[in-house]
């Protein structure tokens, strides 16, 4: 303890640095020395007591933040971190003050993870006005229903270069709207409205020039809602299974990598990204039901490394698509989701020589099948498959009850292997 304590307060700061807030915080009964170096931590993070109903203990703790935070020794604030499911012990005018006080310290970093579980009507949280107008800030994180977004006109935020907004309240579409579009250096953006509440907004757009990742998880009752993507994304993923939806999306030309869930608007998402090297799709609806995808004129000329998720019958029909479409394709993997159903498959004419995609002759040298179930789309697909694949390298076939796993090198056992799995020599159909 005497040769630590020896070390220079700015060490000892620096040391307390890599401790939870409350850790750090104990290390003040040690000695004179120690009382208020945590004082002069550059990072804090405070969490609520778990303790139902709330324990004197657990309103002791509020109050000692509520006292210490004005009075914190630091020249400015790295990180504050805040997380509170009790509106008894972080109190929403609580929350609002402290995350005040730490902008008035030139904070960089906010993360509220702010989701109340009181009974009745849940008081919401608003955020100062002066985070909007944080000059210093770079990363704000923000995720609960409980936390309510009502931006002023006078928001900017010139810094701001991470945003991640999961599950909040907005006042209204012009409250998210009016966020991005004063965010001029704004590179990674994750918006979230899978939760159960509605968070008053209906159509999302996004116009960030300096953006490149943005990530998009959805879902809505709303019908006939446009949402709006102008952006040149170097990496994009969206997750969407809402009803109705659709999108408008500007050509991204610098996209490199891809990742689409969706029911709807999958033709109009892949129209836009003609430059992509990584895709993958997972295929929530029917294609039956929905061809619109077939009439895109789009070539994916840059298209290396393709990743298809099976959700339903017919999605062999997309995946040949996206093979004819996709010339310079290296990689294929194929995922069979757990919650797959298949009922109704009409088969595919495969018979057809000249329309064996390009890269199947002349670049795609590693497939992989994982969760391999044996229905007939899958044999079908996977005789046209082998008997015009010309320069594999590396495949493999998972089964999805043995969690069998074939390896196909080319040696003469492999198509043994093969026939016991599935069934079928259908290398020689």
């Amino acid at each position: 303890m005497d040769r630590i304590s020896g070390l220079s307060d700015e060490l000892l700061v620096k040391i307390l640095s890599f401790l939870p807030t409350k850790d750090a915080v104990s290390t003040s009964i040690l000695s004179k020395q120690w009382k208020f170096l945590w004082m002069w931590l550059p990072k804090l993070e405070y969490s609520e007591y778990h303790a139902n109903p709330p324990d004197a203990s657990a309103f002791r703790y509020r109050d000692f933040i509520d006292k210490n935070l004005p009075l914190h020794r630091a020249p400015f604030i790295e990180s504050l971190v805040l997380k509170s499911s009790n509106p008894q012990l972080f109190r929403p005018e609580d929350i609002n003050s402290w995350v005040g006080i730490a902008v008035s310290r030139s904070l960089r970093e906010l993360s509220l993870r702010i989701r109340y579980k009181s009974i009745g009507n849940k008081p919401f949280v608003p955020l100062p006005s002066s985070l909007y107008t944080c000059n210093s800030l770079t990363t704000l994180k923000l995720k609960g229903e409980s936390i309510f977004v009502d931006v002023p006109q006078s928001v900017s935020l010139p810094c701001l270069k991470t945003l991640k907004l999961r599950d909040v309240t907005y006042l209204n579409d012009d409250s998210l709207r009016l966020l991005l579009s004063n965010c001029p250096v704004l590179e990674d953006l994750l918006i979230d409205r899978y939760g159960d509440a509605d968070d008053n907004v209906r159509a999302v757009v996004v116009k960030v020039s300096a953006l490149q990742r943005l990530t998009l998880k959805m879902y809505s009752d709303y019908r006939d809602v446009e949402h709006v993507i102008v952006t040149p994304l170097k990496y994009f993923k969206i997750h969407d299974d809402g009803h109705g939806l659709s999108y408008m999306i500007e050509h991204m030309p610098k996209l490199e990598e891809a990742d689409l869930s969706v029911t709807h608007s999958l033709d109009k998402l892949l129209g836009s990204m003609t430059s992509v090297k990584h895709l993958s799709v997972r295929q929530f609806f029917n294609v039956e039901e929905d061809e619109s995808v077939f009439d895109v004129g789009t070539v994916f000329n840059q298209l290396e490394h393709l990743k298809l998720c099976i959700y339903s019958e017919d999605w062999s029909k997309i995946l040949v698509w996206l093979l004819r479409n996709s010339p310079k394709l290296r990689v294929l993997n194929l995922y069979v989701d757990s919650g797959a159903e298949f009922q109704y498959y009409a088969p595919v004419e495969w018979k057809n020589r000249s329309s064996v995609p390009e890269c199947l002759q002349n670049t795609l040298e590693t497939f992989k099948f994982e969760g391999f179930v044996g229905t007939q789309e899958e044999g079908d697909f996977l005789s046209f498959f082998f008997k015009n694949a010309c320069c594999l390298k590396s495949t493999s076939i998972t089964d999805r009850f043995t969690e069998t796993v074939i390896n196909m090198d080319g040696s003469e056992e492999w198509e043994l292997h093969v026939h016991r799995l599935i069934g079928w020599d259908f290398l020689f159909v």
